[in-house]
């Protein structure tokens, strides 16, 4: 039976991806000395925002997410940032590889308005769950393929930093929010009516009439 263990090195933006996504360096070590073929790797990436502190600021942008802070007792939890897949090459005792994240800046996400949220320099608490195939090289020259167990699990603080210099790499002083049709339609005809260049004029005036209104 294989021993395996993982530990998240380093998190940072891949520098040439066509679509946001972040690197994860992930070392792999097999403790009983049974020879890897390949792993067949599943890792669901999780947030635990309970395990840092929020400023005042923070706080009133996660409000929609978890409430103020009386509530957050019972409703700051763990919840799910994405799954991803790779094969690892053949190895023995240990190996490093990278893992890609794919992202998301769609503010419909709860994990794209939790990190927008955060306005400091601190961390962002990660924990990664593997899972997966392993293939060995097992006795007379036969494949031997077990399961990953469920348990095997690591946590890595990843500095706030990464997510913004990932989201100004793929949208430099910009975001995006998905509207319904008809929403988006009525958008488009008060752009018009009014002679305005782009939708972020539109919604910039419609927000300087809201804050005259009494």
């Amino acid at each position: 039976m294989t021993d395996l263990s993982f530990e998240l090195l380093n998190i940072a933006p891949e520098p040439y991806a066509v679509v946001p996504n972040l690197l994860a360096r992930v070392r792999i070590t097999e403790s009983s000395g049974v020879p890897i073929h390949a792993l067949a790797l599943r890792a669901q990436v999780r947030i635990e925002p309970q395990r840092r502190r929020y400023s005042d600021a923070e706080a009133a942008a996660m409000a929609d997410l978890f409430g103020t802070r009386d509530r957050w007792a019972s409703t700051l939890k763990s919840f799910l940032w994405m799954q991803t897949s790779t094969t690892v090459q053949g190895f023995t005792s240990t190996c490093e590889t990278d893992i890609a994240l794919p992202c998301t800046y769609d503010f419909d996400v709860t994990a794209s308005k939790y990190l927008h949220a955060l306005q400091d320099n601190k961390t962002i608490p990660i924990a990664a769950l593997f899972s997966g195939t392993v293939f060995t090289n097992g006795n007379s020259g036969r494949f031997g393929v077990e399961q990953i167990p469920w348990d095997r699990e690591c946590s890595y603080e990843m500095p706030v930093q990464v997510w913004k210099d990932l989201v100004r790499l793929h949208y430099p002083n910009t975001g995006w929010v998905r509207l319904d049709h008809d929403t988006l339609a009525a958008l488009a005809r008060f752009k018009s009516d009014r002679g305005l260049i782009g939708f972020d004029e539109a919604v910039t005036d419609l927000l300087a009439g809201a804050e005259v209104t009494p």
